[in-house]
């Protein structure tokens, strides 16, 4: 089970020895029925998964795709052009550039789709 889960990572992140990142940054949110309903009748196409109790896990990187933030860059800073959920450095980006460009996508997603993301990455300060 461990191996086929790591094989699946290995396809979808890009690999940190290639490229700086820290994987998933973003954690999927769970909403409730009315935020869902409100959510699907703009984008009758949204990916959800039914976590019971009229909530809904929706994934981080159809919402950050849909707001057309995948492959997008800012300097060095950017979100990865095969997944959206990634924040990569390309180079000489600051952590304070990684965690800006992901106040700009969290800020977006809100203002979009009354979502908010949530980091799944631990900040150190």
């Amino acid at each position: 089970m461990f191996n086929a889960v790591t094989a699946i990572r290995r396809q979808k992140l890009p690999d940190p020895q290639e490229i700086g990142n820290a994987g998933s940054f973003f954690k999927n949110p769970v909403v409730g029925s009315e935020t869902f309903e409100a959510l699907y009748r703009k984008h009758p196409d949204v990916v959800y998964y039914p976590t019971g109790k009229g909530r809904y896990k929706i994934p981080a990187a159809w919402l950050i795709d849909r707001a057309g933030w995948k492959g997008y860059r800012e300097g060095d800073a950017g979100v990865h052009p095969r997944q959206a959920v990634v924040l990569v450095n390309y180079g000489r980006a600051s952590g304070q550039d990684i965690y800006r460009l992901s106040e700009k996508i969290i800020e977006d997603i809100r203002n979009k789709f009354d979502i908010i993301l949530e980091r799944e990455v631990q900040i150190i300060s």
